[in-house]
């Protein structure tokens, strides 16, 4: 779905981006059209290809060169690097589109036998790297597997609140075929226009409402895989004592034990009432207590969205708004007369339910802010956020265009760690950034948010941008990035609260799970997977 360009190449903020970074002038570094992009030969023998045709029909196997470039890597800022610069050596050889189960348990039997490597590909907005084209082992072949033809419901249970759905279907044709029938998943991460339902669940992905809702752990009831070893289908019961819950094995799989191919998902009726509003602190560290607050009062809250002083500030000087934002100076002066600096932190709270609840809710979480000193700005905050919440990702290409680097990272900890280990990372992103600048007195802009609140704790969701080094692009990001999940790791943090691990976070995730727990994980791999063709080089590396 193609969203319009929120920076134009006239925009007003194009001079204060430049001036915020300390560079003399921005860039101009556009893509590299496909036209002029010349990819490897397929290594598919017509054989093989020969044989995808005969499971799924001759159209739906593809080496064309836009389904070989559009399929090669995912949506992070490192892929988008070498997408950009036209280096496609990791373009996968063929991309199959399977319309049946049947079909993609026939192809990955078929990648097992001839041991061609299996990327499970939905939407493809992993921004850590885990759709990449990755082979097997040097100059092996790889095939991509879309599932976006996977898409029908097939079963909707109103009594027990429940969907059966196959699992390669875009989140707004999910959302409105349940909402037709009065209900809703009510998954909605910033990539829902461009992620799929079997995404989510690879990747144990959480929507913006997930205080409500739940992470993909959560409202996951039951999946269907294809293996190696044939269909996998895990236990669909509310509850069960008998051993482990397999599901959770199959949440965060990232396509390396099969690929998903059907998924049984909690649903809800439509909210009645749905209430989004702001609030602005004093300081992030009375926000922070705010939200953990409201968690530990179990007060129902759809969502807690909580920014630091500089993304308020960052997002507030990227608006159209002009002189009506926070920043113009009749509000600036009301502020300061309310005891409010220039770094003041904004809160965005989000209800969702029966009306009487929702009114309810929200005077208990207006109340818990008054008390920690903030001030409510009313529901016109939460209805520009709602209206644009999907908006995020289509300001990253332009500034890429202008020799902008701009990449986000997540993490989760426990209440009593969050000021720590905020403050920590945005040190380590800071330092590792002006040391790896293009010019003398260059740096980034480091900003953060809280949300996905639990009551223990809750996710940290940092946002940089900083200016290109145009001759080291990749070690540039490599070191910011070593740097950030460095410190996440040695703070309390964990190496990804939504994201995944993909390629990107393989380094870390052995001192995140120990010794053991990493044997456990290898060990069902190799069960599941004994020649390991599907999604090598993701997760467990």
């Amino acid at each position: 779905m193609k969203q319009d360009n929120p920076l134009p190449d006239d925009a007003p903020q194009w001079a204060w981006i430049a001036e915020a970074l300390g560079v003399s002038r921005l860039a101009s570094t556009p893509a590299k059209p496909l036209t002029d992009i010349r990819l490897p030969h397929c290594r598919l023998s017509e054989d093989i290809l020969g044989k995808l045709r005969g499971i799924t029909g001759g159209n739906q196997v593809r080496t064309d060169d836009y389904e070989r470039a559009f399929h090669a890597r995912g949506k992070s800022y490192h892929d988008l690097l070498y997408l950009r610069a036209g280096k496609l050596d990791m373009a996968p050889d063929a991309v199959v589109y399977p319309r049946s189960a049947d079909e993609v348990l026939a192809i990955v039997k078929l990648c097992a036998e001839e041991d061609i490597a299996l990327i499970p590909f939905g939407g493809g907005s992993s921004v850590v790297g885990g759709v990449n084209a990755m082979p097997k082992s040097l100059g092996g072949a790889v095939l991509t597997l879309d599932t976006t033809l996977l898409t029908r419901i097939i079963q909707i249970d109103k009594v027990s609140m429940t969907a059966r759905v196959e699992a390669g279907i875009y989140g707004p044709a999910l959302e409105e075929q349940l909402q037709n029938h009065g209900v809703t998943l009510g998954h909605y991460p910033q990539s829902f226009q461009l992620s799929t339902l079997g995404g989510w669940v690879a990747a144990r992905g959480a929507g913006q409402q997930s205080n409500r809702y739940g992470k993909a752990e959560k409202w996951l009831v039951s999946a269907k895989l294809a293996t190696p070893k044939g269909f996998w289908t895990t236990e669909a019961t509310p509850a069960s004592a008998a051993g482990p819950n397999l599901n959770q094995l199959v949440a965060g799989s990232e396509g390396t034990l099969g690929v998903i191919v059907e998924a049984t998902v909690k649903i809800h009726d439509l909210p009645e009432r749905k209430d989004y509003r702001g609030y602005l602190f004093k300081t992030f560290a009375q926000g922070v207590e705010a939200a953990r607050r409201i968690n530990h009062a179990e007060i129902p809250v759809a969502m807690v969205r909580l920014s630091d002083a500089p993304e308020t500030y960052f997002f507030q000087a990227l608006s159209s708004s002009g002189s009506g934002g926070l920043k113009s100076k009749l509000q600036r002066m009301y502020l300061k007369m309310k005891g409010f600096d220039d770094a003041p932190c904004v809160m965005l709270i989000g209800h969702e339910g029966a009306k009487e609840t929702v009114i309810w809710a929200q005077e208990q979480t207006e109340e818990i802010c008054r008390r920690l000193g903030a001030l409510a700005l009313g529901t016109g905050p939460g209805k520009r956020w709602y209206h644009s919440r999907f908006n995020g990702p289509a300001m990253r290409d332009p500034m890429m265009d202008r020799g902008l680097g701009v990449e986000t990272l997540e993490t989760s900890t426990r209440w009593s760690n969050i000021a720590n280990l905020h403050d920590k990372v945005v040190e380590a992103i800071s330092n590792a950034i002006a040391a790896n600048v293009p010019e003398q007195n260059a740096r980034g802009i480091v900003m953060a948010h809280v949300s996905h609140s639990y009551p223990d704790g809750a996710s940290l969701y940092f946002t940089f941008v900083f200016p290109r080094q145009l001759d080291r692009e990749v070690e540039q990001w490599q070191a910011i990035k070593r740097a950030a999940s460095d410190t996440i790791e040695m703070n309390g943090g964990t190496i990804s609260h939504h994201h995944g691990v993909g390629a990107d976070h393989v380094p870390w995730l052995g001192e995140e799970k120990g010794e053991i727990g990493m044997s456990i994980l290898k060990a069902t791999k190799r069960e599941m997977d004994p020649k390991g063709v599907m999604n090598p080089g993701k997760l467990l590396g």
